[in-house]
């Protein structure tokens, strides 16, 4: 993809920094990779979650390599396949399977309803040197009061850290009976709790938060992890309870299973 908007000196000639520049106590990646590169960045346009990777092994290669040396991002085609022993797939739960446990149950407890950053729109910056070269673009909003896109960012339903469909995907479609995910079949359970702030002071961060970390003190999660940690099953304390389309929008999701 971007290797194909590669052009001659892009990393290495017409650098976006000079030696000579005053901030040269900060150099990073993007330095580098000069203005041809950075144009070919933003002639690309529309980035997924595919590319968005080989534009982040583009921009900053070398902390990509030290990341992937930890961590993995991709679609396992043979879960049986010995390279996923690896520590660095264990935190993808599309390159890892659940262990051999029909008897275990999970459970999915987040919060919903507060507005959540999951897409960007950004532009070329025209600072000068010392400054990156991307930027969002706060003039980009949707046309009217009930546009997801707001100053550059577009929203979605959340706990305002992590979106509905990454928190509950999983639990909702990926893990939901036996899949090569999942292959022992053990149940999976969706709990959402819908934001509410708190009402007075005296609350503190909030008796029926949603918010990403607040939710701790969230009453109804606190209520139904005691339960479980008790001896409850998921049927026993309702099953699923979501406030959002989580199983309708999963099923939009054409991932092998």
């Amino acid at each position: 993809m971007l290797i194909n908007l590669y052009v001659q000196d892009a990393i290495k000639g017409n650098n976006v920094a000079h030696s000579n520049s005053s901030c040269r106590e900060i150099w990073t990646e993007y330095h580098e990779m000069g203005w041809a590169g950075i144009k070919a960045v933003a002639d690309f346009k529309v980035y997924t979650a595919g590319s968005l990777l080989d534009l982040l092994h583009f921009v900053a290669p070398k902390m990509m390599q030290r990341g992937s040396a930890h961590h993995s991002y991709g679609i396992a085609d043979d879960l049986d396949d010995p390279k996923y022993m690896h520590y660095k797939y264990w935190s993808n739960p599309l390159e890892t399977k659940l262990p051999n446990a029909p008897d275990m149950e999970i459970y999915s407890l987040y919060g919903v309803g507060i507005p959540t950053e999951r897409a960007y729109v950004y532009k070329l910056s025209p600072h000068a040197e010392c400054y990156i070269p991307f930027q969002i673009d706060t003039s980009a909003n949707g046309g009217n009061e009930e546009s997801c896109l707001r100053g550059g960012v577009y929203l979605v339903n959340g706990d305002e850290t992590v979106p509905v469909l990454s928190a509950g995907y999983m639990c909702a479609k990926g893990w939901r009976g036996k899949t090569r995910f999942n292959p022992s079949g053990m149940k999976t359970y969706v709990r959402e709790y819908d934001h509410a702030p708190p009402a007075n002071l005296l609350e503190g961060r909030g008796t029926q938060s949603g918010a990403h970390v607040d939710i701790m003190g969230n009453f109804a999660l606190i209520e139904d992890i005691i339960r479980v940690a008790a001896g409850a099953t998921g049927e026993d304390i309702g099953s699923d309870h979501a406030y959002t389309d989580i199983f309708k929008w999963s099923e939009r999701i054409n991932l092998r299973l």
